[in-house]
């Protein structure tokens, strides 16, 4: 409930009529949640499905949002904190440090700014970073270590959810007829 409070900007939790509800929207924010008995989340990613949680609490207690200004220039610093320190496990605390912004407010100008948020950025620049190393001809295990992920079923699971394909079938799909992507080797090591 604190954390919840917290991604609310310190107002009262929201009251659900009933204590349940079917609505799509609560079943959408929490699913990361109901997944991360499987896969453990990423700091961000927790922080980012909590804010979820905490605005699809609010929608579904029908508190309106309120107008808040948004900050511009500390959204454009926590991205441009992200861009430089992708191999690192960013949070909301870095990037509240790194921006001057409080986390939560952040977090909603970011949203609002760039039409995602700081968690789904990070996880798209790195898988960015991911199809230009296997293109580069890296494996499939070296590229999701080298663009930040822990491993790479975890790399894995965010291609397959962004682009509807697994990793090694993308490869294929660009390269027909080479050889599989898991037996990929670096370029240079192929020559010998």
């Amino acid at each position: 409930p604190a954390l919840i409070q917290a991604a609310l900007g310190g107002q009262p939790l929201p009251f659900v009529p009933g204590g349940l509800s079917s609505d799509p929207r609560l079943f959408h924010a929490s699913e990361p949640f109901v997944q991360a008995v499987d896969h453990p989340l990423e700091q961000l990613e927790e922080q980012d499905a909590i804010y979820d949680l905490a605005m699809a609490l609010r929608a579904v207690a029908g508190k309106p949002r309120g107008r808040q200004r948004l900050d511009y220039r500390s959204a454009e610093r926590a991205k441009a904190f992200i861009l430089e320190h992708l191999h690192l496990g960013i949070t909301l605390e870095m990037l509240e440090h790194a921006s001057g912004r409080e986390q939560w407010s952040l977090s909603r100008d970011f949203r609002a700014l760039y039409g995602t948020s700081p968690y789904r950025f990070v996880t798209l620049r790195r898988l960015d970073n991911v199809r230009r190393l296997l293109l580069d001809g890296f494996t499939l295990v070296d590229a999701a270590l080298a663009a930040g992920f822990h491993d790479q079923s975890h790399m894995t699971r965010h291609f397959t959810r962004s682009y509807g394909v697994s990793p090694l079938r993308w490869l294929e799909r660009l390269r027909p007829g080479q050889q599989r992507a898991g037996s990929y080797k670096r370029a240079d090591t192929e020559l010998q």
